[in-house]
C-alpha cells in the first residue's frame, strides 16, 4: 500500500471467467433447437431478460449483498472483490441505484450512496451503465462483468476505490502570474494537475486529506480523487501556463474532436498552454505519437540549409511527381506544378516534390540517411529521450530511414512521429535559433536537468522564419492566420493514416513570443482544424 493510505484496496482483478463471457457468445449446440435439447437457453437477451437481470443485480448491491450480486455477473470472482470492498475497504454505504431507459441490452443507471470514514460522512452521486449478456454456460442473462459498472472511472482491472488518507497532499496550481487552476475552470488539466500533485505535492507545502479515491492500475498515473471528505491544506505550486492562453486553448479544442494543442514560450521554453479534446483522460498534446505531415518541412528545410544543399531562394521546382527508391510521391490534389521554384515557394505552399528532388544524396552527395535525424536531433532537442517537462512527455522520433521512408520521413510522413507539444518547440526552435527544452514547472523545484542541444546557424534561424512569415501571409496558412497582427509565422501539415478517410490536420505558428501547435484526428488539411486552434491561442500573446 502506497505511504500515507490508511484503507484497503478495493479488490484484486482474476482472470478466472465464472458463467461465461463475451456479448453474442453462442452454446455450440444451439443449432439443434431454440435450446440445443440442453434446457440452456441460447441467442441475446429479451427485453424482459435484460430488465431482470438489471434489477436483481442492482437490488442484490444496494443490500451489500456482493456475493449474491457477483452471481448475477459473468465473471464473478473479480466482481465479487469489487463489489465486497465498496463497502467493506471504500467505505460507501446506503447505496440507491435508479435504472435508466435500456438502450439494447446497455441498462444506464445513477448511483446515490453516502461515504463514511472515521467520523467524516459526505454524499455520493455518479453515474454509470452496465450490458447484459447470455452466459454461454448456464443460458442465464447476466451482467457483463467490467470494473466500469462499479464506478465509471474504473477504467481497467486492477483499478481500485480507496478510501483514506490520501497518498498525496493536495496541490493549489497556479498560472505564470499567481492565478489559480482548476481542473473545473480548465477540464483538459484534470489529469495534468492529478500528475502533479503525485510529483510534487511533498514539495509544495502542502497537508494530505482523507478522500475517496481511484487508484490505477498503471502506477505512473496519479491517484484520481473523487471525493474529498476532509480538506488537507493545499500546497502552493507555481507552473508556467498562462491563464489566458490555457482557456482560448480549452474553448479552441472543443470545437474539432479528438484535437490537442501546446503553446510554448520560444524566449525560455515555458509551457503556456496545454489542452486536450478527447474522449479519455491521455494527454495527446505531450504524449502523442503520430506522423506530423508537412509541418516537418520546418525541420527538412533546415536540414537542407545547414548541410549546403539549399537556400530559401534557391532552385527547388516543384514536379507534379517525386520518385524515390522506385516510390511515387505526389502532390497535395489541386497543386499547381512549378518548375521555377524556390525552397521559399514549396514551403509556402507545401509542395512535396520540392523537398523530396533536394533530399537526393546520390546527386547532391551531402545528405545521407542519417541527415534528418542528425538535424532533429543536435539542432532541434528531438527524439533523444531525455525531456523533463515536469510531467509525461515525448520526445519526438526522426529515426534513419533507407530506402523510400527516408523521403516520406522528410515530408512528415514514414516513420516520424511528434507530438504537439514537439512541434511547437519545432517552431519555436525555429523563430530563435535556440533550443530551450518546454517544461511545465520550474527545474529548480526538484534539480531537473533540462535536454541541451546547439540549435541552429543565426542565417538558417532567419531563413526559416522568412518563409513561415510567408507562409501565413501568402501561403497555405493564410486563412487560418488572418486577421492575427504583429510578428506572425506558420506551417501547415496534412498527415495520412492508412485506414483514414481523411487526414489528420496538423499546424504550428508564432506570433510574437508565442508558438503553438495544434493537432486533430482526421481533420483534414492543416488550415481547416488545426490551424483555427492555433490562431486562437495566438490571439492571447504576441
Amino acid at each position: 500500500m502506497r505511504k500515507g493510505a490508511k484503507a484497503a484496496i478495493v479488490g484484486t482483478v482474476f482472470t478466472v471467467m465464472v458463467g461465461g463471457a463475451g456479448y453474442g457468445a453462442f452454446n455450440v449446440v444451439s443449432a439443434l433447437s431454440e435450446d440445443g435439447g440442453t434446457g440452456v437457453k441460447t441467442g441475446p437477451p429479451s427485453k424482459d431478460e435484460i430488465a431482470e437481470a438489471g434489477e436483481e443485480f442492482f437490488a442484490a448491491w444496494e443490500k451489500g449483498q456482493a456475493q449474491a450480486a457477483a452471481d448475477l455477473t459473468n465473471n464473478a470472482i473479480p466482481a465479487k472483490n469489487l463489489l465486497t470492498g465498496y463497502s467493506a475497504d471504500a467505505h460507501i454505504t446506503g447505496v440507491k441505484i435508479t435504472p435508466g431507459t435500456a438502450t439494447g441490452a446497455t441498462v444506464p443507471f445513477s448511483v446515490k450512496a453516502t461515504v463514511s470514514f472515521e467520523g467524516k460522512t459526505k454524499p455520493l452521486a455518479y453515474k454509470s451503465s452496465l450490458t447484459i449478456v447470455r452466459g454461454t454456460t448456464t443460458g442465464k442473462a447476466l451482467v457483463d462483468w467490467k470494473p466500469s459498472v462499479i464506478h465509471p472511472g474504473l477504467a481497467v482491472s486492477g483499478d481500485k476505490l480507496v478510501t483514506g488518507e490520501a497518498a498525496n497532499p493536495p496541490i493549489e496550481a497556479v498560472d505564470r502570474d499567481g492565478k489559480v487552476l482548476t481542473k473545473e475552470k480548465y477540464p483538459s488539466l484534470g489529469p495534468i494537475l492529478d500528475t502533479l500533485r503525485a510529483r510534487y505535492g511533498d514539495k509544495a507545502g502542502g497537508t494530505p486529506g482523507v478522500e475517496l479515491m481511484i487508484r490505477h492500475a498503471d502506477t505512473e498515473t496519479a491517484d484520481t480523487s473523487l471525493l474529498t471528505l476532509a480538506e488537507g491544506t493545499p500546497g502552493k505550486l507555481p507552473t508556467t501556463l498562462s491563464a489566458s492562453a490555457q482557456a482560448a486553448a480549452e474553448k479552441a479544442v472543443l470545437k474539432f474532436s479528438e484535437s490537442s494543442v501546446v503553446a510554448v514560450q520560444p524566449s525560455t521554453g515555458e509551457v503556456l498552454a496545454v489542452a486536450n479534446h478527447r474522449t479519455d483522460q491521455f494527454n495527446a498534446a505531450f504524449e502523442g505519437t503520430l506522423a506530423p505531415g508537412s509541418t516537418m518541412k520546418i525541420i527538412t528545410a533546415a536540414m537542407l540549409i545547414d548541410n549546403g544543399v539549399a537556400t530559401m531562394n534557391g532552385p527547388a521546382p516543384c514536379t507534379p511527381t517525386a520518385i524515390w527508391k522506385s516510390q511515387t510521391f505526389s502532390n497535395l490534389k489541386g497543386m499547381e506544378p512549378n518548375e521555377g521554384a524556390t525552397l521559399a515557394n514549396d514551403f509556402l505552399r507545401s509542395c512535396n516534390t520540392g523537398f523530396i528532388k533536394l533530399i537526393d544524396g546520390t546527386t547532391t552527395n551531402k545528405l545521407t540517411d542519417e541527415s534528418l535525424t542528425t538535424e532533429a536531433q543536435e539542432r532541434f532537442g528531438l527524439g533523444q529521450d531525455n525531456w523533463k517537462t515536469g510531467i509525461t512527455s515525448f520526445d519526438g522520433s526522426v529515426p534513419a530511414s533507407p530506402g523510400p521512408d527516408r523521403a516520406a520521413n522528410a515530408i512528415g510522413q514514414g516513420q516520424v512521429q511528434m507530438s504537439p507539444l514537439n512541434m511547437a518547440s519545432v517552431t519555436a526552435t525555429a523563430i530563435t535559433g535556440e533550443f530551450r527544452q518546454p517544461y511545465l514547472v520550474s527545474p529548480d523545484l526538484d534539480d531537473r536537468q533540462l535536454a541541451k542541444a546547439k540549435g541552429l546557424p543565426s542565417s538558417t534561424s532567419a531563413q526559416l522564419k522568412e518563409m513561415m512569415r510567408m507562409t501565413a501571409t501568402q501561403g497555405t496558412a493564410q486563412e487560418a492566420m488572418s486577421g492575427l497582427t504583429g510578428d506572425i509565422g506558420a506551417k501547415t501539415g496534412s498527415a495520412e493514416v492508412d485506414g483514414q478517410e481523411k487526414s489528420n490536420s496538423w499546424f504550428t505558428g508564432f506570433r510574437g513570443d508565442i508558438a503553438a501547435a495544434a493537432m486533430t484526428l482526421e481533420g483534414g488539411h492543416g488550415g481547416d482544424a488545426a490551424g483555427p486552434i492555433v490562431a486562437a491561442v495566438l490571439r492571447t500573446g504576441g
